[in-house]
């Protein structure tokens, strides 16, 4: 007689990334966004109000708003994009959806490649109103390309995909924006430059991913053609925002206990 082996009990295999399955994840995302109109008006409408705002509160000293507005196109869409989808990734697993997509052919990495796909094609059009609207109503004088600008968005998008795999609820992944986003706002520097800071507060600055998207900011800014530094800040935010991503996908659960 012949003893059968137990079940394992172990996770399933990883599935290999599939373009189909996460392009078709990222049209399912889209979708959901159009029938959404409070979140299409935070992630397009809210960062052009608040780069206006700003201009005006600059009003009598264009040359500060010059300063800090190149940074701060890069600053507010990161900042919308990490709520909105750390919430709506985290949302999917609590309803019990992300559980019954696991169950069909479709991996972990297909479906935060497909909400990076998704909500990077958004970041890209947030930049791109806010950075037009900055440039050409309301002056903002930038010496390089300000298309440029657009490369620093998606960092806010890998940043919420990554929070939304530990958050245990939606207010929860609010709580996490005083940990990940403050910290770096106020050390990235844009109130004053890093290298002015106290010896600590500037080594973490280093490592920061929203001091290089800033640094990238004021290249644009200062320069009208790509320089080496500009290469180096790109390239260390995107490798920034690929790394919090395959982490997002590795420690991303079905649903939250």
């Amino acid at each position: 007689m012949t003893a059968t082996a137990p079940p394992t009990t172990g996770s399933a295999p990883a599935r290999p990334l599939t373009p189909s399955r996460t392009t078709a994840t990222a049209a399912r995302v889209l979708r959901q966004l159009t029938h959404d109109p409070r979140t299409i008006a935070l992630l397009v409408i809210v960062p052009v109000l608040l780069i206006t705002l700003l201009r005006y509160v600059f009003d009598g000293a264009a040359g500060t708003f010059d300063a800090i507005g190149a940074s701060l196109l890069g600053i507010f869409p990161l900042i919308t994009m990490f709520l909105v989808t750390s919430i709506a990734t985290l949302r999917e697993r609590t309803s019990g959806t992300l559980e019954r997509l696991l169950a069909l052919p479709l991996g972990k990495g297909d479906l935060i490649a497909g909400y990076a796909l998704a909500f990077g094609a958004v970041a890209v059009l947030q930049s791109a109103l806010a950075t037009a609207v900055s440039v050409w109503l309301l002056g903002l004088d930038v010496v390089g390309s300000p298309w440029l600008l657009l490369l620093v968005a998606l960092l806010g998008t890998a940043l919420g995909l990554f929070v939304s795999a530990f958050a245990a609820s939606e207010f929860q992944a609010v709580q996490f924006m005083p940990a990940v986003i403050f910290p770096q706002l106020l050390l990235c520097g844009l109130f004053t430059p890093r290298e002015a800071m106290h010896p600590v507060l500037e080594a973490i600055s280093n490592v920061l991913p929203m001091s290089y998207a800033v640094d990238g900011m004021n290249q644009v800014l200062h320069h009208p053609e790509i320089t080496g530094d500009f290469v180096r800040d790109i390239a260390v935010v995107a490798g920034s925002a690929l790394l919090v991503l395959c982490l997002g996908a590795i420690t991303l659960r079905r649903r939250t206990p």
